[in-house]
């Protein structure tokens, strides 16, 4: 799944007539290029919500000629839910059981989908979460074996503890999840929340672990400044 309904205030004014998600890097929509770099580790069915120019998004998915790949839209033009909200409005398409990639429409990364998968497969995890050495405001917090505890603003100091162990270290989050079905029907909030604050409630009684990407490129695409660097970056 690939969320591309938020609002892009930080694209603006890019966002005042477009979907952040239809940010150009190097000739290629934001959105084509994620859809790309999942399809290259064998993805073949995606669905992307929508919100913010939602008709921009679907017009443009149906121009996409790609071979064998499915694409679906979740429509939240009549509210946007955030990334939990919109995860539990698509969970019809996650009833087969097996575990899927969910991930934000405006980062672009060089990480190995396919280890973080391998990884999860072996630790048999309720979500693996992809995170990285950097800086950042906020912060999960994972205990030695990388399973998270809690959350942390470095700015303000503020915490949300969910498991009350030592030592704790603090990761920038990715954007990029992998999930087991299980853990949708286990979220107890609906209509619009965070998944930070569905992970922070399920992490007391289940095992959510950490994929340290640190060294592969990560780009959050969510400013004029950092488009300008992915045209560096990404050339593809």
């Amino acid at each position: 799944m690939i969320l591309a309904a938020g609002l892009g205030t930080r694209l603006k004014p890019f966002t005042d007539h477009h979907p952040k998600a239809l940010a150009i890097v190097n000739n290629k929509t934001l959105l084509q290029r994620n859809i790309e770099y999942l399809v290259q580790y064998g993805v073949t069915e995606i669905i992307i919500n929508v919100h913010h120019f939602a008709e921009q998004i679907i017009d443009f998915v149906n121009t996409l000629q790609l071979p064998g790949i499915q694409l679906h839209i979740s429509d939240e033009r009549d509210e946007v839910l955030e990334t939990g909200g919109g995860l539990k409005k698509a969970a019809w398409f996650f009833e087969d059981g097996q575990a899927f990639i969910l991930m934000n429409a405006d980062i672009l990364t060089t990480m190995p989908l396919d280890q973080m998968l391998a990884q999860h497969q072996q630790q048999k995890s309720l979500a693996t979460l992809a995170v990285s050495q950097r800086e950042s405001s906020r912060c999960f917090l994972f205990n030695d074996k990388g399973i998270l505890c809690g959350w942390r603003n470095r700015q303000s100091g503020d915490e949300k503890i969910s498991r009350n162990e030592t030592p704790l270290h603090e990761f920038s989050f990715s954007g990029i999840h992998i999930i087991e079905p299980s853990l949708v029907k286990a979220i107890p909030q609906e209509g619009k929340f965070s998944m930070v604050d569905a992970y922070l409630d399920l992490a007391k009684q289940y095992d959510i672990c950490a994929f340290d990407h640190t060294g592969y490129i990560l780009l959050d695409v969510g400013k004029p400044e950092s488009l300008a660097k992915a045209e560096t970056l990404f050339r593809d």
